[in-house]
């Protein structure tokens, strides 16, 4: 680049590594849905109209966006030869623009406007017409580009092996730039670490002490959906939260928000998972799959706005978990005793509290949490509303401990109000444990895999099985 022609970057996909009209239509759907979603539909065939449109609602920081690392080392080398960098994209003009004087490139631009969508033919006609042909080197991303690299001096051609040997066959002077997905990040879209949470899903069964094959092979299923469904909310989640997570010290490195994984695979994962969730819940009965959507839509209603409300947010995870136990009621047909759900509803609630304090614990700030209605001053209230939690929690489970229902399970009655005693302690600490930040930011996941708190919930369980005779009838099937 010696010959000091000017180096134009192409923004979607090269110079960034998202695109700009994905980010701008979930950035849209998190601060103003249904004005996102009527601009969608009134400018669906007018791609230019539309980013123009989705760019003023959106009210996108740039800043913020995953840089093409590479990319932009090369434009570094091009500016030390004294070329001119120039932004030239398919994306609204504005964000454009503030793009290239956050980045220092030059401020003449060559984007969509409102009335040309700027890609392809219309973008190498423009750069002829401005630079000349051969006038200028071009740096982009996709088939589309082919148009320019033919009109352009020196082709940089980022994540198209194919096109860039074509390219090359052609006789054109190619630079290429390594940009594949990996199989990894993908998966990790998908939080398969969350999926241990559907255990909630076997508590009907330990509660009615039914444990034979066919019921646990449901549930089984049932966790297969509640996974799927649970995967496709978190994809639309993260892409709801971009903003919010590229400010978390930890969360900016989730795939979507670093880059790695581009906003439409997120899209299509959505389709794919929330299909395969609708269609094991609908082969579960008609049950399951009311419990099913109804914990779609609430998530998506929680993704989208509720999770911004102070203690709405809140009651709602508890809800959210409080579904599972009821699925795993739905897919096996065992009845969720009221008494059952009226005791676990408060415990999730502190845990609800629980996942705020350790979020706010670990901020590296006092101002608010990115995308949350809450700041540090809020932990002695979060605390006091997991303490209350855990009272009501432990006088539900000393109601149920006297009723006729639980006398008809639990013939020990005493074993049932010792086991109150490895209860509280073990919500007590999980509520310390937050307020300390010695947690994973779910603490239904950290409860999986905290060895201590694991070993107080199976002494728990033990106790309650020992009331209930279980241990003893085992025995003897076992030594019978």
């Amino acid at each position: 680049m010696a010959n000091e022609k000017p180096l134009v970057l192409d923004v979607d996909g090269t110079f960034l590594k998202t695109d700009m009209l994905f980010e701008c239509f979930w950035a849209g759907l998190g601060k103003a849905p249904f004005q996102t979603l009527q601009a969608c539909l009134q400018n669906f065939g007018d791609r230019a109209r539309l980013k123009q449109e989705l760019a003023q609602i959106a009210g996108l920081r740039t800043e913020l966006l995953p840089v093409n690392a590479e990319v932009n080392d090369l434009a570094k080398v091009a500016a030390s030869h004294g070329c001119d960098i120039i932004l030239a994209s398919a994306s609204d003009e504005q964000l454009v623009r503030k793009l290239a004087e956050e980045h220092e490139f030059s401020a003449e631009v060559i984007a969509s406007d409102g009335v040309t969508n700027m890609k392809g033919a219309a973008k190498a006609d423009a750069l002829v017409t401005r630079y000349g042909e051969k006038g200028f080197h071009y740096a982009g991303n996709e088939a589309a580009d082919i148009p320019i690299w033919e009109k352009a001096d020196g082709a940089i051609v980022v994540g198209q092996p194919k096109i860039a040997e074509t390219l090359q066959q052609a006789g054109h002077n190619v630079t290429e730039v390594e940009n594949s997905v990996s199989l990894k990040d993908i998966y990790r879209t998908m939080r398969p670490h969350q999926w241990v949470k559907n255990i909630l899903m076997v508590l009907p069964l330990i509660a009615a002490h039914q444990f034979d094959l066919q019921s646990w092979l449901l549930v089984l299923l049932g966790m297969v959906a509640f996974s799927a469904a649970a995967s496709s909310i978190y994809l639309v989640n993260d892409l709801l939260d971009l903003e919010a997570d590229r400010l978390h010290v930890k969360k900016c490195k989730r795939p979507f928000a670093a880059g790695l994984v581009p906003i439409k695979y997120g899209m299509l994962g959505f389709v794919v998972l929330a299909g395969i969730a609708l269609g094991v819940g609908a082969a579960l009965g008609p049950a399951f799959l009311g419990v099913i959507l109804l914990y779609v839509a609430l998530s998506l209603a929680y993704s989208m706005r509720l999770k911004r409300m102070r203690w709405i947010d809140i009651a709602v995870l508890a809800t959210l978990y409080t579904l599972r136990v009821v699925a795993g009621a739905a897919a096996t047909g065992v009845e969720a005793s009221g008494y059952m759900l009226l005791f676990i509803l408060p415990i999730f609630l502190t845990l609800g509290c629980v996942k705020r304090l350790t979020e706010l614990t670990l901020a590296t700030g006092d101002e608010r949490l990115p995308g949350r209605g809450y700041g540090r001053k809020d932990r002695s209230d979060l605390i006091n509303v997991g303490s209350l939690g855990i009272v009501g929690a432990l006088l539900l489970f000393f109601f149920y401990s006297i009723s006729d229902h639980a006398l008809s399970l639990y013939p020990i009655q005493w074993l049932l109000w010792l086991a109150l005693v490895p209860i509280a302690i073990w919500l007590i600490r999980m509520l310390v444990l937050g307020y300390q930040g010695k947690q994973d930011y779910d603490p239904i996941v950290f409860a999986l895999t905290d060895k201590i708190g694991l070993g107080i919930l199976f002494f728990t369980l033990s106790l309650m099985f020992y009331a209930a005779g279980l241990w003893q009838r085992w025995f003897q099937v076992w030594a019978g």
